[in-house]
């Protein structure tokens, strides 16, 4: 079982899973980052100065000044700013991992997957004919 183990961690598909969690992992942070403070303080001034992350419905009756507080205190709240920060970050890593995929697969398939032809010209009267052909429908010759 030892043996079988170590066989399926030393298999690439395993490393470049983990690599790409780990940087999954960074990128998400990186997002979050670009949403929280650079993405959604322009949009909340535009909104009348509204900081998305204080956004929030409070189920427990009491008041509070933020989202914060309301949380010191023990409230029961519906954070709707916060899920709206995340819709966003969910939204830009989806458009960065189809742009990066769609990439990926266009050098795969320049690379590996050249055309076939379909067609071949007879070589005694050059005309164009289907790749499987074995006598040419024009000049009746026998290909091989």
């Amino acid at each position: 079982m030892w043996d079988e183990f170590k066989k399926f961690l030393q298999r690439g598909n395993v490393v470049d899973l983990a690599v790409g969690v780990i940087i999954g992992g960074a990128f998400s942070n990186i997002v979050s980052s670009l949403v929280d403070d650079i993405i959604m303080p322009p949009i909340g001034l535009l909104l009348g100065r509204v900081d998305f992350t204080d956004l929030y419905v409070n189920l427990s009756g009491g008041s509070y000044k933020s989202l914060a507080e309301a949380h010191e205190a023990g409230a029961a709240t519906i954070n709707y700013g916060l899920f709206i920060n995340t819709i966003i970050n969910f939204i830009i890593i989806a458009l960065v991992i189809f742009i990066v995929i769609r990439q990926i697969n266009k050098l795969q398939k320049s690379g590996d997957e050249k055309e076939k032809p379909t067609t071949k010209e007879c070589p005694h009267c050059f005309r164009t004919i289907p790749i499987k052909a074995t006598r040419c429908p024009e000049c009746t010759s026998e290909l091989s």
